[in-house]
């Protein structure tokens, strides 16, 4: 907030005074960079460069075999790897599929009486949810489910089955940013759930 503040000032400044020399968008920039405040300007938007402020996610999940723990890497590296490059919706788009991959590790976990035998997300979600009613998991699941939905609906954010063309296509940075986090912190989430329950806990 202070950075756009400081800059939009300065623009309002030589507006109104054109003699004054105020700050422009490659000095703040120097700046920004010299002292790795995590941030660009790319007028009308501030762009996050900080990949730090992401949710972290165990480097090694550890109810998951090798080969699904590289799957995790490698998507969320590609991901990481977009978001920093501007290609916001790439980045989403590749962090909803790790989700859903992620998801498939609890087909045929045992919930109380019955094994999980969805083999999808949705499905998945579901039963995890149906057998959990009253606990932190359910309503986790319930806001994966719907930012899930609004990701893949074409007049919401039209990243896993296409939008429409009447509808705007445009992913904004800092939009980008929130689901990438968001999706983050459900991995992460999902994978110490997966944990506790192979483990009986």
């Amino acid at each position: 907030m202070f950075i756009e503040a400081f800059y939009d000032a300065g623009q309002a400044l030589k507006r109104s005074h054109p003699e004054f020399i105020v700050p422009d968008v490659a000095t703040v920039n120097q700046l920004l960079a010299k002292y790795d405040a995590g941030y660009e300007l790319q007028p009308p938007n501030l762009v996050s460069r900080n990949s730090s402020i992401s949710i972290a996610v165990p480097e090694r999940p550890p109810s998951l075999d090798e080969e699904a723990q590289e799957i995790i890497r490698r998507s969320l590296k590609q991901a990481e790897d977009s978001l920093a490059a501007g290609n916001g919706r790439q980045a989403v788009q590749e962090i909803l599929w790790l989700l859903e991959t992620v998801s498939t590790a609890f087909q045929g976990i045992s919930i109380g009486e019955t094994a999980v035998q969805g083999k999808y997300f949705n499905k998945i979600a579901e039963e995890l949810r149906r057998h959990h009613k009253g606990q932190t998991i359910e309503q986790a699941i319930n806001w994966m489910t719907t930012l899930h939905g609004y990701l893949s609906s074409p007049m919401g954010g039209g990243v896993r089955h296409g939008g429409t063309l009447k509808a705007s296509m445009t992913m904004l940075p800092h939009e980008a940013r929130l689901f990438y986090n968001l999706i983050r912190s459900y991995l992460s989430f999902l994978i110490d759930e997966h944990d506790r329950l192979t483990r009986g806990i």
